[in-house]
């Protein structure tokens, strides 16, 4: 047969393939363009604090702000801020989160559990958690309980959400399915809820993990000697911008450490979408 068409028709056009994966379109990667923007940002503060189009107590001079960062490295004490800040959300992300998760997919899966603790969890979501650090305090007193509390209350409330909304939206045509296959209740939950879930539950760790560092701030300025929040909360009391907006930066790059990490896990645990 000849490739040329009759007067009239259309001409064929060669078929583009489109990536595609089960979640949606494949994004592509853009290495460094985020740490781009930071470094173009950061000299347009530079130059605008040096030029005195920005006034000294607006923002302080990256370059102060190194400085400072620098020095609280070098003479140890980032570490002593550090070292318990990371602990005390690591450990009220813990409990907020594991606790969670089992609760969002008891009441995705139960009809009971549904019934009986959404409307107990949509009544503490609104609550705000910083208003609760003082109760918190009478019940837990003022050292680490009471903080690990707090973190774990913040982190709990979206994660149930983010988790039973994920289990609610697993593709029940892969559900039917396998029941016609004759799995088992503990097999389709295992093998098709459980995996359809992790996306959302993942995507919703997010939120969770930074509700947690800015509950970690608020606990840690109340009865704290050290910590990053007890840090801001010092240098805010000197009116010290440079040390202000390094503990500003630190509490950043944790935010930043926590996402990452929950990227590498999304790479880890969802090779299956493609």
């Amino acid at each position: 047969m000849s490739d040329a068409t009759l007067p009239g028709e259309p001409r064929a056009t060669a078929a583009r393939p489109v990536p595609f994966r089960g979640g949606g379109f494949r994004p592509e990667a853009k290495r460094g363009v985020g740490l781009m923007v930071f470094v173009v940002l950061l000299l347009v503060i530079e130059w605008g604090t040096r030029a005195g189009w920005i006034g000294n107590l607006t923002l302080p001079r990256p370059s102060d702000v190194g400085a400072t960062l620098w020095d609280l490295a070098a003479s140890g004490r980032l570490w002593e801020h550090l070292g318990p800040s990371l602990s005390r959300l690591a450990v009220g992300s813990l409990l907020g989160v594991t606790t969670g998760i089992a609760v969002g997919v008891a009441i995705g899966l139960f009809s009971y559990a549904r019934a009986g603790l959404v409307p107990l969890v949509a009544a503490i979501f609104p609550i705000p958690k910083i208003a609760l650090l003082p109760l918190f305090v009478i019940w837990f007193g003022i050292d680490e309980p009471s903080k690990y509390a707090l973190i774990a209350l913040g982190t709990f409330t979206p994660t149930v959400t983010s988790t039973y909304g994920a289990v609610d939206n697993v593709d029940r045509t892969l559900i039917r399915m396998g029941q016609s296959f004759g799995l088992s209740w503990w097999s389709i939950v295992s093998k098709i809820v459980l995996p359809g879930a992790l996306p959302g539950i993942l995507s919703g760790l997010r939120v969770s993990l930074a509700i947690g560092i800015i509950l970690l701030v608020a606990a840690e300025m109340l009865g704290a000697e050290y910590g990053i929040g007890a840090y801001v909360l010092q240098a805010g009391a000197l009116y010290d911008l440079e040390r202000l907006f390094a503990g500003v930066v630190i509490l950043s790059v944790i935010g930043v450490l926590v996402s990452w990490l929950i990227g590498l896990a999304e790479k880890r645990l969802l090779r299956w979408r493609g």
